[in-house]
């Protein structure tokens, strides 16, 4: 129960400090101390998940730093399309795609790190200054709309969480701070997460009370710490953290890949 617990609050922390991460990483987390099967894991950790992205929505909102209309247009995108990310993956090789996902993120982690991802006034998608708010028009709506498609399809081929698109892609085409955008992704991770718990209730999942409280306890808290400890973390070491998380997900896919074909061979392009 003590590695449950401790795995919970690692899990939290690092969904509060950098607003990606939970659900890769959960999954994993609970098949290693459970002993479960993905089938098992998958529903508690997108449960623990989406109720601690609660929280920080909530204290989001008290603080006024969440851009909620921007988290409900990404939502209503990504929702929908996520049904033909999960299409494409019966009929392209998800080996493939796991790879070239991998590429792509270890590059976004390096161009964090090491560049200054866009100028505030070169950013498509701009803040009104007075308001804190979006400047709506249909370049913005396109954009955060794109953010949308995105992630959708890459959660649907690959299973993988959307802060990892949206966090680097609000970063990159808006001038919003990163709080505020660590803090609209947790509302779009909840609203994500709430359609797909809806529908494993719906078909009869039937959760693992004891460990399902106590893992979404621990989430919950350490999502708490995370929310409180990125006031006084400096903006660098966030990006930084946010950065060796995305390494550390694209060497787990990667390492996936290597079991799969030393189980089964090289992947074909087609399945």
């Amino acid at each position: 129960m003590f590695t449950l617990i401790l795995e919970g609050l690692v899990i939290g922390c690092l969904l509060g400090l950098t607003g990606a991460g939970g659900g890769i990483l959960a999954v994993p987390a609970l098949m290693t101390s459970q002993g479960w099967g993905v089938a098992l894991a998958a529903p508690v950790g997108l449960l623990a998940i989406t109720l601690a992205a609660l929280v920080g929505v909530i204290q989001g909102l008290i603080q006024q730093n969440i851009r909620y209309k921007a988290a409900i247009w990404i939502a209503l995108i990504s929702i929908p399309t996520a049904k033909y990310g999960v299409y494409l993956a019966q009929i392209v090789s998800p080996q493939w795609l796991t790879l070239a996902f991998s590429l792509v993120m270890l590059l976004v982690a390096y161009r964090i790190v090491f560049k200054k991802v866009i100028e505030d006034d070169d950013a498509p998608c701009k803040i009104n200054q007075q308001t804190g708010k979006f400047i709506w028009n249909i370049k913005t709506a396109s954009i955060l709309g794109g953010i949308g498609l995105v992630a959708g399809l890459l959660t649907g081929l690959l299973g993988v969480g959307g802060g990892f698109i949206i966090v680097p892609a609000m970063k990159k085409f808006t001038n919003l701070n990163l709080k505020s955008i660590i803090a609209t992704s947790l509302m779009v991770i909840f609203l994500i997460g709430s359609i797909s718990i809806s529908i494993n209730i719906l078909n009869g999942f039937e959760y693992p009370l004891e460990v399902s409280a106590t893992f979404i306890l621990a989430c919950v808290f350490g999502l708490v710490v995370g929310r409180f400890l990125i006031s006084y973390i400096p903006v660098n070491i966030v990006q930084t953290i946010f950065s060796l998380l995305v390494v550390f997900v694209s060497l787990y896919l990667l390492y996936s890949i290597f079991v799969f074909i030393n189980t089964n061979g090289i992947p074909s392009l087609l399945i």
